[in-house]
């Protein structure tokens, strides 16, 4: 077998030696970068749950664990429709729980002036301008904000675009006409979600007016329920622009 001597001398080392040495250094390089990558993978998963609880806004404590929840109900909802009388009150509890309902209202009068309603385009979440604004004014009242900051965090989450529909009853408005009126509270309450980081593209204002009601409007129990606002969560991802 062929041989080489060494440079300070002594016994010839096989030439073999030399390609095992290469093959080793090869192997030992391959094995600290696999480390290497293992290291970065975990510090990268970190960062990315890091940045989207920070860029998400309702993975906190105080939400932790009822998003989830939310979704699942919802969407069991949107695909078996017949579902929602069942599940109304399942909803209601897990989007506005007691505890965090503005002291002006309590729990009987959200249960009177918000509902769940199924719509060809999706579910809506139904609040009457009672729950939302003063009398005959399009501005938000304070513990309106506070209601629809329990519906934020599902908002922007989900995952098709979202409708704020405003509608009135038939009675002639004060101030303007009931177009004008059901747009101005419609786009009321869209602007707080944008101020609260939902994404513009994915939101869309509708005004329907006396149109569509859902209460009698020869009553004033069904006329207080057409004074209304509905959050609709479309159940189709359209395209966005």
């Amino acid at each position: 077998m062929a041989r080489e001597k060494s440079k300070k001398g002594g016994a010839p080392k096989p030439i073999w030696m030399f390609t095992f040495s290469d093959l080793v250094t090869v192997m030992l390089t391959f094995f600290v970068l696999v480390l290497s990558m293992a290291s970065l993978d975990r510090e990268y998963i970190q960062e990315i749950v890091t940045v989207f609880q920070q860029d998400t806004g309702f993975l906190t404590p105080k939400t932790a664990g009822r998003l989830p929840d939310e979704f699942v109900i919802i969407e069991d909802v949107l695909e078996n429709p017949w579902e929602i009388l069942e599940k109304e009150d399942r909803i209601k509890d897990l989007l506005f729980p007691e505890e965090e309902l503005p002291p002006e209202i309590s729990k009987s009068t959200l249960e009177e002036n918000l509902e769940i309603l199924m719509r060809p385009e999706g579910i809506a979440l139904m609040m009457t301008g009672e729950l939302l604004f003063p009398f005959a004014e399009t501005r938000l009242q304070p513990q309106a904000r506070q209601i629809l900051d329990q519906v934020i965090p599902l908002v922007k989450a989900w995952p098709a675009p979202v409708n704020v529909a405003g509608y009135t009853d038939n009675i002639p408005g004060i101030h303007m006409d009931n177009y004008e009126f059901a747009a101005e509270r419609a786009m009321a309450v869209m602007e707080y979600l944008l101020i609260n980081d939902v994404e513009q593209h994915r939101l869309s204002v509708s005004a329907y007016g006396e149109h569509f009601p859902v209460g009698d409007n020869e009553t004033e129990e069904g006329r207080a329920r057409n004074r209304r606002v509905e959050i609709l969560l479309k159940k189709t991802p359209d395209t966005y622009m």
